[in-house]
């Protein structure tokens, strides 16, 4: 049974440590910033926030730059590639400021993000020294684990968000995810899909699974009904209703700000059906929370995901919700 939780009921901290505002309109955004192609695509993305809207709050934007110790006699390109990012958003609806620190990347952003408490972390999605699929060598994976808040993996060619797909399941993160992106500064004309995705059937056990576990002859081998009996039909269509219910809850949030929306109820391998789907739809951006409805808790991000993050072709926005310690 599907419970209405309630969007509004996640007041103004249910980012824990990240105390984020549900009322206030600026974002507090903390940027790794490296020199990388990935990089200067999410300063793009960045510069676009502002020009979505007609007279943009003054957000903070912060440009951290880590070097590490083999990179301590070499700092030269990095603090110019820094300077000229922090000259290119400055004139916007920034208020920018920049550091250099030495350290290691994840370790030093997340140590940043827990002294300025962001409502936003953004990173590329590789770095200039991160092998070919390697997300920025480990580090943007690092962060969008262990961070406090949401985190936004920008991955190069950026031509804008025109698309932006939300999956949801409606779960608390998922709704957390819902109200963030709700509140995100998106084009009027980015249209936002929703996607909720059903478990797979059940298959039926094939004839080498009976072939290893009955050892008989064909003719006395069990067989197996090949159609749904009436108890999983009707199993089957409670999960899509309980599935539309929580289409209709998402998009309804949208609705209530002026958005259309369209909607989609997939069944399958969540993280599959998601990353086709967004293939398929040439979205530009997916929202998903950190955590799913699986029960093991002690996973600080749900598989899906941890998928979503590894295998998407466009940039992801994990909203994150309250850790527990």
């Amino acid at each position: 049974m599907v419970r209405d939780i309630g969007y509004a009921q996640f007041g103004a901290h249910y980012f824990g440590r990240c105390k984020m505002s549900i009322t206030t309109p600026s974002l507090r955004i903390l940027m790794g910033f490296d020199g990388s192609n990935h990089a200067h695509a999410a300063l793009t993305l960045l510069r676009d926030l502002c020009a979505n809207q007609p007279q943009p709050p003054i957000s903070s934007l912060t440009l951290l730059a880590v070097f590490t110790p083999l990179m301590a006699g070499d700092q030269g390109p990095l603090r110019d590639a820094l300077a000229n990012a922090h000259d290119s958003l400055k004139d916007l609806c920034f208020q920018v400021t920049s550091d250099i620190v030495l350290g290691y990347p994840a370790e030093k952003i997340i140590e940043y993000s827990e002294q300025q408490h962001p409502d936003l972390i953004v990173v590329g999605a590789q770095g200039l020294r991160a092998a070919l699929g390697i997300l920025l060598g480990g580090v943007a994976q690092q962060i969008v684990e262990y961070a406090c808040c949401p985190v936004l993996i920008v991955r190069a060619p950026y031509t804008g968000l025109r698309r932006v797909l939300l999956a949801t399941d409606g779960s608390q993160p998922s709704l957390q995810a819902t109200q963030y992106l709700a509140r995100f500064p998106l084009s009027p004309a980015t249209i936002i899909h929703i996607l909720h995705v059903l478990p797979p059937l059940p298959l039926p056990p094939s004839a080498e699974f009976y072939a290893r576990t009955y050892p008989l002859a064909p003719e006395v081998l069990p067989v197996y009904p090949r159609q749904l009996s009436a108890e999983e039909l009707a199993w089957q269509k409670e999960e899509e209703q309980q599935g539309q219910t929580i289409l209709q809850q998402a998009s309804q949030i949208f609705k209530d700000i002026g958005r259309e929306v369209e909607t989609s109820l997939l069944r399958g391998d969540a993280a599959k059906e998601i990353i086709s789907y967004a293939k398929e739809k040439q979205i530009d951006l997916i929202v998903s929370g950190s955590r799913g409805l699986n029960p093991f808790k002690g996973w600080l991000l749900g598989s899906v995901s941890r998928k979503l993050v590894h295998y998407s072709g466009c940039s992801v926005l994990i909203v994150k919700s309250r850790q527990e310690k």
